[in-house]
């Protein structure tokens, strides 16, 4: 269901449509499947700094004109969609779209890739499991959006992936939890002196 704005001076009602499968992850970090133009206004009020695109295909040239009038930066790691079940998630490009992720001078950031479920759901689920959360609430939140087409190597992926190495690999920004309210944790750094990471923006 959409929400609907109200605009007095042309008494015009806007629609906003979230994108599908979209879905806060915490604070400032959001998931969904690939937007259509007629999410954009929608995700106007994210108010974004980034967006995380896991497709290898081109971003449509719609999508970027929006992105470039918003000033919002693109990430764009290429990972294939695979229906075959002995193919797995690649690893390396996950930590990389990891490190872009838990910066939170991305943030707020929109990840996505065709339908919200696969390769979302298995970047998220490495998230979670930065976030020291259970096994079984990691593969519980995957398989919500997943629905029926739930992987097993994803989950398999999730469930071997070694965080630790995520931690060694931070060059520039130190990570910590820092809590501010009952229910609220979010993600905070501090620079070093030391060179930082480059990633590639499209």
């Amino acid at each position: 269901m959409g929400l609907i704005v109200e605009e007095e001076e042309s008494d015009v009602d806007v629609v906003l449509l979230p994108p599908s499968n979209f879905s806060m992850v915490e604070d400032a970090i959001f998931r969904s499947g690939f937007p259509q133009p007629h999410n954009f206004p929608f995700l106007d009020t994210l108010n974004l700094r980034s967006i995380i695109y896991l497709c290898p295909e081109p971003y449509p040239e719609e999508n970027l004109e929006f992105l470039q009038s918003r000033n919002i930066r693109l990430f764009q790691f290429g990972i294939e969609g695979k229906t075959e079940t002995c193919v797995s998630i690649p690893k390396d490009t996950i930590m990389e779209a990891l490190k872009v992720l838990i910066d939170v001078r991305n943030h707020p950031v929109l990840i996505h890739c065709k339908r919200g479920k696969h390769r979302t759901g298995c970047l998220v689920g490495c998230l979670r499991k930065f976030q020291n959360w259970c096994l079984s609430s990691v593969f519980e939140e995957y398989q919500h959006f997943a629905g029926v087409k739930s992987r097993i190597t994803d989950l398999r992926f999730i469930e071997t992936f070694e965080v630790m190495c995520l931690r060694q690999c931070l060059y520039s920004i130190i990570y910590q939890y820092q809590g501010y309210g009952s229910n609220k944790r979010r993600l905070l750094y501090k620079e070093d002196k030391l060179q930082k990471p480059q990633v590639t923006s499209v």
